[in-house]
Formats: C-alpha cells, structure tokens, sequence
C-alpha cells in the first residue's frame, strides 16, 4: 500500500508539474503579447533531452557531476510523497512537516553538488549564488512554518503533523485570515519564487550573465532529470502554501473546483512577479532575505504568540 501511494504521489506530482510549467509559459507568452506553446511542450521537451547524448566535460568529476541531477530528483520524489501522500491517503506521519521541508531542501544542494563537480568556472559561480541564496531564504522559511504551527496549536513536540495543521484550518478558518496569515503569505510568496530560482530570484542560473550558471554544463538526461525536477517543485510549492495557510486541499464534491481554483491562483501569481520584476544581484537577494523579509517573518511570529 506505501508504495502504491509513493508511486502514485510521483506520478500526480511529475503530470501536474508538466501542466503548470505549460501554465507559467503561456501566461509569460500572454504577458509579452505572444501566441505561446501548446499544451504538450513541456512533455515535448523532456523526450526530447532524454533522447540527446549525455556530454561529461572532461575536467569535471563524473561520479557527481553525474549522481546530483538523481540526488535532485530523487528528492523531489520522497517530498512528493509525503506532500501529496497527506493529501490523497492522509497517510502522515509525526513530524512530517519538517521531514517535507528538508527534503524540499536537497534539489537546490543537488544542483550545487553538480555545478560544482563540472570543473566549470561559470557553474561554480552559479553554485556559489545558489548556495547563498538557500542560507538566505530558508530562515524566513522555517519561521513562517513555526507561525502556522503556533497559530493551529499543532506545536507540540508530538505533533508537527501536516494532517494536524489541514484539519484545523477546516475546523477554525484558513490561517491567512489573520495579520500573522498575511504576513506569513507575502513571505512565503518570496521564498517560493527563490526556491524555484524564477526572477527576481534567478541569480544562480541567470541566462544573460552565467549562461545557464548551475546548469550551463548539463545535457540529455541529466538535464532533463533536473528540469523535470523543477517542474515538481513548481507543482509542490504553491501547494505547500495552500497546506500551511490557506486550508489545504480537497478532492472531493465541489471543493475540487475550489481547490483547484486556489492552486492556479497561486501559480498566476508567482508567474506575474517573474515576469514584471528584474534580477536582483546576490548581495541584493541576501540583503533582502536577511533584512526585511526576515524581519517580516519574525514580526509575524511574535503576533502569532499574541493570538493575532
């Protein structure tokens, strides 16, 4: 039964990816005044990758060079399963929330394991950026988690159950109905979009500096395992939101429309501030997580403790 379930939370994640990466590049194209792809591109593209040779740059270090596009992958897959496992099965497990946030963690030190084993000068500058910017968000991150969990009263140390956290939300109003649930929200919109390396948070590929940056040295499969990797975290993460702050989601009755509705809103969302905000610099990305974004997490914190 845990596997049909493991299998079949992959399987969700990786089709629904494919359909919301075809969402953020049509709405891109509408935004920029162009026709844009049909709706089997994404799929498209990833045949055709895993179709292409796989080129090993000679000074690089093969074994990782090679293991990190699994290592993201692989990932991506086991937080799928607890994400979506909690949703479709509501087969959780204590202390899965933090268990999700970890392994949501290792696609970003997968990419930096790989830019750095390419003996590539250019990715091992992408690798340094994506590096900084995880030391950056994942603070703020943590501590819109810890609001939530405050707010629900799911903080005990025998809990930290995503089931915990949906059910209460059912019972008592989503989370974001609150100056800490708006708080919370506008800091989790800003770590999603670093954490999925779409502008202004792009520093670490940044096509027009890097040439790709982490990924300018990957071709075929390898490269088609972290795209498709990116298409899953595209698909979790405005979920992930959903779960924290705005009730969840439900498959069954009319609620699925309403779900569904919640989970494009979200991704018309980050693909509006992609696309009407410039890159920022490194330095500008850590100043901006470290300081005010920080500073609005800690603040909602404190007025979660207070009951507001």
């Amino acid at each position: 039964m845990a596997i049909g379930y493991f299998f079949l939370s992959v399987g969700v994640v990786v089709a629904l990816g494919l359909v919301t990466s075809w969402i953020d590049r049509k709405v891109t194209a509408l935004v920029q005044a162009r026709v844009g792809p049909p709706w089997y591109q994404p799929v498209a593209d990833i045949v055709k990758l895993l179709g292409k040779e796989t080129l090993v740059p000679e000074n690089s270090r093969s074994m990782g060079f090679l293991l990190a596009p699994l290592l993201g992958f692989a990932g991506a897959c086991a937080a799928a399963a607890v994400l979506i496992g909690n949703l479709i099965g509501g087969n959780g497990f204590v202390g899965d929330i933090i268990v999700l946030i970890y392994l949501m963690t290792i696609p970003a030190i997968a990419l930096i394991i790989g830019a750095c084993a390419s003996g590539s000068p250019v990715s091992v500058v992408g690798a340094t950026r994506e590096m900084k910017m995880l030391l950056s968000y994942e603070l703020p991150l943590l501590i819109v988690v810890v609001t939530a969990l405050i707010r629900a009263g799911t903080g005990g140390a025998a809990d930290f159950r995503i089931g915990s956290l949906i059910a209460f939300q059912q019972e008592s109003g989503w989370l974001v109905w609150s100056v800490s649930g708006i708080i919370g929200f506008v800091v989790l919109v800003l770590t999603t979009q670093a954490k999925l390396g779409l502008v202004p948070f792009d520093a670490p590929e940044a096509e027009q500096e890097l040439m790709g940056g982490v990924i300018s040295e990957y071709s075929g499969p390898p490269l088609a395992l972290f795209k498709l990797t990116k298409y899953m975290l595209l698909c979790m993460l405005p979920i992930f939101t959903g779960v924290l702050l705005l009730g969840g989601f439900s498959f069954t009755g009319w609620s699925i429309l309403w779900s569904i509705l919640k989970y494009v809103v979200l991704i018309v969302l980050i693909v509006l501030i992609r696309n009407t905000n410039p890159r920022l610099r490194i330095d500008q990305i850590m100043k901006l997580f470290w300081g005010p974004v920080t500073a609005l997490a800690i603040a909602g914190l404190v007025l979660a403790a207070f009951g507001l």
